[in-house]
């Protein structure tokens, strides 16, 4: 399985073909126009295209598999899963295009299982002796005994087969290990408070030997970002937060108030025209996501910024670059996870000092 066998540029066997594919795809996104974008002829156009280099790099991985070559599978696999997240953030919910993808995904997912080895474990954590939160742990390139640790959580909407084909990919070279919780198959939240079955997590990795207690992070996406912020904010143990910083939980809290009263109305932008800040702050590094990915507006995210900086606190905002088109919006995921784990580097181990504010 020399370099010449790889379908879209060579690789020395330790991520470069990875790492060619992941800054093509985010080139891709860059140069998205958005009238084609509007356009679903164009946007098939794409998914068949993005299909096809997943299919090479699956056809790819089962050679390698064959051939026990189970490094170049590995990273066959990541590839292959890249580019079907590429496809499926081109589609939209409602296409049934969008299904097949998933479940493109998860039959990906459970190949690059099997020729991961050791560096993918399913787990299962006890949470308080009456159930059992599901979730995968995978090892990042670690230098040394104990390596740091990025709690994730997904939500009904960004399942954990779609962040397992998403984060593994920028985990490549990164001292660093990831523990990826499906919040959507979970039951806990009939019993007990999402940050107290998170809080079962921590105990989980705290009896791990290959992990470092003193440098463990939380990241939410979606609906599970206040999850995230109401561990952070409760526990200790956490090192460094992506999440909401409490700012959707401060929003539903005041929403009946707001519905009763009729009070902070929001403007023609649809702007609230009276202050979300939370009543408390995070004591850990926090990063706020803008959109999506914490369902935090700009304008939220800088005040909170702002209120933090007052305190002399650590808060730091990304602003993704979102091409907008008539079925939603397209997000370049590449360049967003590699600022996110450029930041958790910078909190957890020895990565160099990123802007406090950052427009990707």
């Amino acid at each position: 399985m020399d370099g010449g066998h790889w379908p879209h540029g060579s690789c020395d066997g330790a991520g470069g073909s990875l790492v060619r594919l992941r800054r093509r795809a985010s080139e891709f996104f860059d140069s998205l126009p958005v009238a084609e974008l509007a356009s679903e002829a164009h946007r098939r156009l794409w998914i068949s295209d993005w299909l096809r280099v997943a299919e090479d790099y699956r056809t790819l991985a089962e050679f390698a598999r064959a051939d026990r070559s189970g490094r170049i599978a590995h990273e066959a696999w990541m590839c292959a899963q890249t580019a079907i997240q590429v496809a499926r953030s081109l589609s939209c919910q409602e296409d049934i295009a969008d299904a097949d993808l998933a479940d493109k995904l998860a039959t990906g997912l459970k190949s690059f299982e099997d020729d991961a080895g050791l560096a993918i474990d399913r787990v299962e954590i006890d949470c308080f002796g009456q159930e059992v939160l599901a979730g995968f742990f995978v090892q990042g390139g670690r230098r040394g005994p104990r390596a740091p640790v990025v709690i994730c959580i997904s939500d009904e909407h960004i399942t954990g087969s779609s962040m397992m084909g998403r984060l593994p990919p920028a985990l490549l070279r990164r001292n660093m290990s990831l523990l990826l919780i499906d919040a959507c198959n979970s039951t806990h939240r009939r019993s007990f408070k999402p940050e107290h079955v998170l809080q079962c997590c921590l105990d989980y990795l705290e009896a791990r030997p290959d992990i470092d207690q003193q440098r463990i992070a939380i990241y939410g996406e979606g609906a599970a970002a206040p999850h995230a912020s109401r561990l952070a904010l409760t526990d200790g143990r956490i090192a460094a937060a992506v999440c909401d910083g409490g700012l959707l939980t401060q929003f539903m809290r005041r929403a009946p108030f707001r519905w009763m009263t009729g009070l902070e109305q929001s403007d023609q932008d649809g702007n609230s025209t009276g202050s979300m800040l939370p009543s408390r702050r995070l004591s850990c590094p926090l990063l706020v996501v803008v959109g999506s990915r914490s369902m935090v507006r700009e304008h939220e995210a800088l005040e909170l910024r702002t209120f933090y900086r007052q305190a002399g606190a650590d808060c730091s905002i990304v602003v993704p670059n979102c091409i907008p088109h008539p079925l939603g919006e397209v997000e370049n995921f590449i360049a967003v996870d590699d600022f996110i784990f450029e930041w958790l580097d910078s909190k957890l181990g020895a990565g160099r000092q990123l802007d406090l504010v950052t427009y990707l």
